[in-house]
């Protein structure tokens, strides 16, 4: 028996409750989900482990509230963090994450020195810096889901708008995870189609607000949460593309260092994501208008950034 794959999701709520469910649907790893609420990991890993039989998947699911069962996990997948309310921003959740985040890190880093962290906690930009100054870990095995989830609502939209199948729909959205995040225009394809022959202009800037809004916008739903469903199966692609190693080109949130005229800091950018994690931002060349609102969420990042007290 070669050694089975193991990930930890620390925070069994519906974001990790459900990132836990797709992983161990795809049979991708063992999984651990820690929470310090006791009696909610255990009890969701074991109804999650007797789903299996069902499911067809060989894999272990444990439930704990301590990280002694987490160690030598090859994924840590960080969604531990109060959710949004109504009339929230992502970035008021700054200094409560913050110290939640830093507490996980310091945890899963001591147990886990050599996984790759997958940061999901908002304000996400900020969370994956805090996850990779706390851990010390090198830039590449530090890394936050946003954009997947970003392009995941651009190509839904895109696809109800047009009426096409979402496997057609290739677009990127990039910058931070926030109000000012770019979704790109010009690098959205219909099977190859070029998004601009088939919507005016003014459809296309409809579908860029509501994405900007996607998660606000099920906030406002649902009163007491957050969105999960697409965050969950957005983690749980990143995942997959680190434990098989497949060099999937997605929009990730990476630290910068010079590219795209940002350092220090975490932003979404396409990146090919494999076994060490970012194995390469890919830098795009910019048309002035992409440039100035990458520009403006750049700024807004580092305003964040700035905050952060560690």
């Amino acid at each position: 028996m070669g050694k089975r794959n193991k990930v930890t999701v620390v925070g069994a709520g519906h974001v990790g409750a459900t990132c836990a469910q797709l992983i161990v649907e795809k049979e991708l790893s063992d999984v651990v989900l820690v929470d310090v609420v006791e009696g909610i990991p255990q009890g969701k890993g074991l109804d999650l482990f007797e789903s299996t039989p069902v499911s067809g998947s060989d894999c272990r699911v444990i439930g704990t509230n301590s990280y002694e069962q987490t160690k030598d996990s090859d994924v840590v997948v960080i969604t531990a963090g109060s959710p949004r309310k109504p009339g929230m921003s992502r970035d008021d959740l700054l200094h409560t994450n913050t110290k939640i985040v830093k507490a996980v890190t310091e945890q899963v880093s001591k147990f886990s020195p050599e996984a790759i962290l997958v940061v999901v906690s908002n304000p996400l930009d900020a969370m994956a810096y805090v996850a990779k100054s706390v851990s010390r870990f090198a830039s590449h095995r530090v890394v936050g889901m946003a954009g997947v989830l970003d392009t995941a609502r651009f190509r839904s939209f895109i696809s109800e708008a047009l009426n096409v199948s979402v496997k057609d729909v290739t677009t990127l959205v990039l910058g931070g995870h926030g109000d000012d995040m770019v979704p790109f225009a010009r690098l959205t394809a219909i099977g190859g189609v070029p998004l601009r022959e088939l919507l005016s202009e003014k459809k296309i800037d409809e579908l860029i607000v509501r994405t900007r809004n996607g998660g606000a916008e099920i906030v406002n739903f649902l009163k007491t949460g957050s969105a999960y469903y697409a965050p969950g199966a957005s983690v749980c692609e990143m995942v997959e593309a680190i434990l098989k190693d497949q060099k999937r080109i997605l929009p990730c949130a990476a630290y910068l260092n010079g590219e795209y005229g940002a350092k220090g800091i975490y932003l979404g950018v396409p990146v090919k994501l494999g076994a060490k994690g970012v194995e390469q931002i890919i830098e795009l060349k910019l048309e002035p208008a992409e440039k100035e609102a990458l520009n403006k969420s750049i700024q807004a990042v580092q305003e964040l950034i700035s905050k952060i007290q560690l």
